[in-house]
């Protein structure tokens, strides 16, 4: 008979994505049997990390402070805000190093069907940035999914009288596709073959 605790850190690893049961016991086990040293690196980390790190107030990017170090530095440029759904996106594109502006983290998609409107996803504090900061050109970099096409063709809505441009990632980025799962040359041509975003 499995030891309850056992189980209970089988299921903690069930909570990550892609991570079925049998993959959570192999883990589970593995740190048990092999590497017990790791699996408390790995409890205090997650601990840390879980009580350290927040949401930029000016992106919404994860940070342990107030504001990223994207958002400080004076060698990002101000004039592009590229809009992405979730921090990874962030770590994908900055992997590049071809893109100097600055973010701003939606921290999902519009999903009605999942009840996740525009004021979930912070479009109003997006608003804010642009009027606040007057950016020239709003990237829209939301995932090629049918939910990231309507948040994007949303945003773009949004600013269709603003003296803005808006653009969309191009060529590169297949249909369905997710930010976090290209490869940097990829998501550099995206970038760079960027195109105005036609409403």
């Amino acid at each position: 008979m499995q030891s309850p605790i056992i189980k209970k850190l089988i299921d903690a690893f069930c909570c990550l994505p892609g991570v079925g049961p049998k993959s959570a016991q192999r883990m589970a086990y593995h740190l048990l049997e092999r590497n017990r040293e790791a699996a408390l690196t790995l409890s205090e980390t997650i601990s840390k990390a879980v009580n350290n790190v927040n949401h930029c107030i000016r992106c919404r990017d994860f940070t342990e402070n107030k504001v990223c170090g994207i958002c400080l530095s004076e060698n990002r440029d101000n004039s592009m805000v590229c809009v992405v759904e979730s921090p990874v996106d962030v770590y994908a594109i900055e992997a590049t190093a071809s893109f100097k502006g600055k973010y701003f983290v939606l921290m999902g998609h519009l999903s009605p069907l999942d009840g996740v409107g525009p004021e979930d996803i912070g479009l109003d504090e997006l608003k804010q940035l642009v009027a606040a900061e007057n950016p020239t050109e709003l990237i829209l970099a939301t995932n090629a999914t049918v939910e990231g096409e309507a948040t994007a063709h949303f945003i773009a809505e949004m600013f269709k009288n603003k003296e803005l441009r808006i653009s969309r990632l191009a060529s590169g980025v297949p249909i369905g596709g997710e930010l976090e799962y290209l490869d940097g040359g990829t998501l550099m041509q995206s970038l760079s073959d960027r195109r105005t975003y036609q409403i």
